[in-house]
């Protein structure tokens, strides 16, 4: 049988570990080993490995993040970030200089290229999918496009009770997207040989409704606040009706993904800051519950994480939101975020974006920092409070990655 250069670097460190570190070190493997490398190994030596892993409890680096999203103890701290495809990257920008952005994303030749850049270069602990979270609203007639320089624009209007009853899934996602199934596909097959897990991702009700009710990014969301005020005194009850709505279609979307491969899902509440406690309770939480429910009853060993971009005000209103694991934004400490979800809600986050614009050694305490505060190696799964921003050195990047990888904790400093 074949087997590739990640397992190989695998078998070298445990047949190593009485000598050395516990992880490959960077000077014997390049980044992104076992990216299109095969050598070749006896089916006996492998089934020898394979029976090593199952009675020493040990595993390797293919499945680290998806035990930690699980809230399992795992051997180090795994890493991936948002918008780690993105245009930071220069071999990114070859795709998006030339591109529009609904052609990139739903094109799998450049879909999944472009989702695979960023391990390549840096070798984080999963593969996300390079898409949208509006992706799927077309599948329930809401229009939308990407401009550049402006972002999402939507055509459709949703206004009133009437409108949202005109909004209905009909078909299959395979049908109105044929190409999330390919693209998933093809990363799920590079997620195997590279060693390592695939994200999906979806956008919460919440989200997806306000970005279609005020048709494009809003700096007070003033449209769909008034909407939800009429909601409240019962005129127009066009907002609680439609996040519902979404919640079944996001649930049963982040459901499609996994079938297509996705071994996490998180779901973005990137419009989470629009919200006070109150309205995050009554028309973001209940929808992004159903979605999380629908995902979990069908497939309950799947961790979701969610993730509600300006939401650590109200922190502690997402101890219950049926997600697996809860990812934070910068805006709060990660011991205090820790204190307040408690010790049994596994943690995602949350290291400051701009973090990465700073010098090697104020990246590497950052990332030191959070993982002590998170609870050690281990404990957590690192990534930024939001995503990497345009016009972040490359070489930052791999050294976030670098750091949280190496890092064993303060005791072994």
């Amino acid at each position: 049988m074949r087997i590739s250069l990640a397992v190989v670097a695998t078998i070298f460190v445990r047949l190593t570990e009485t000598q050395t570190s516990a992880f490959v070190p960077q000077s014997f493997l390049p980044r992104g080993a076992g990216v299109r490398g095969d050598v070749c190994i006896s089916s006996s030596s492998s089934a020898a490995v394979e029976e090593s892993v199952r009675v020493n409890g040990e595993a390797s680096d293919r499945d680290i993040l998806v035990r930690a999203a699980r809230g399992e103890k795992v051997e180090r701290t795994p890493v991936w970030l948002m918008r780690q495809a993105g245009r930071y990257m220069a071999a990114f920008r070859e795709y998006s200089d030339k591109y529009p952005f609904r052609q990139r994303s739903e094109t799998p030749d450049m879909a999944v290229p472009m989702s695979l850049q960023c391990h390549q270069a840096y070798g984080m602990d999963g593969i996300i999918m390079f898409s949208d979270i509006l992706t799927p609203l077309p599948t329930m007639g809401i229009e939308f496009d990407v401009v550049k320089g402006t972002g999402p624009v939507i055509s459709t209007k949703v206004r009133t009770e009437e409108d949202v009853s005109n909004l209905n899934f009909e078909g299959s996602f395979d049908s109105k997207l044929p190409f999330i199934r390919e693209i998933l596909s093809k990363l799920s097959a590079e997620a195997e040989e590279r060693n390592t897990s695939l994200i999906g991702f979806v956008g919460a009700p919440f989200t997806l409704a306000a970005y279609t009710i005020e048709g494009k990014s809003s700096k007070n969301c003033l449209a769909t606040k008034k909407l939800m005020m009429a909601d409240e005194e019962g005129s127009n009850k066009a907002m609680s009706q439609f996040v519902d709505k979404l919640g079944d279609m996001i649930g049963e979307y982040g459901c499609h993904q996994i079938e297509c491969g996705a071994q996490v899902v998180q779901v973005f509440e990137s419009w989470a800051h629009q919200l006070s406690p109150s309205g995050f309770v009554k028309y973001a939480k209940p929808a992004a519950q159903k979605a999380i429910s629908i995902m979990k009853e069908k497939y309950p060993d799947v961790p979701v994480i969610y993730f509600a971009n300006g939401g650590s005000s109200y922190l502690e209103l997402q101890r219950d939101m049926g997600a697996d694991m809860i990812a934070v934004d910068w805006s709060v400490d990660m011991a205090e975020a820790r204190k307040i979800l408690g010790p049994d809600v596994p943690i995602s986050g949350n290291i400051d974006p701009t973090i990465l614009f700073g010098t090697k050694e104020q990246i590497e305490q950052a990332v030191r920092d959070c993982i002590d505060k998170a609870g050690g190696p281990g404990k957590h799964l690192l990534n930024l409070g939001h995503g990497v921003m345009q016009g972040t050195p490359e070489e930052a990047v791999g050294w976030l990655v670098d750091e949280c990888k190496r890092y064993k904790g303060k005791d072994s400093q």
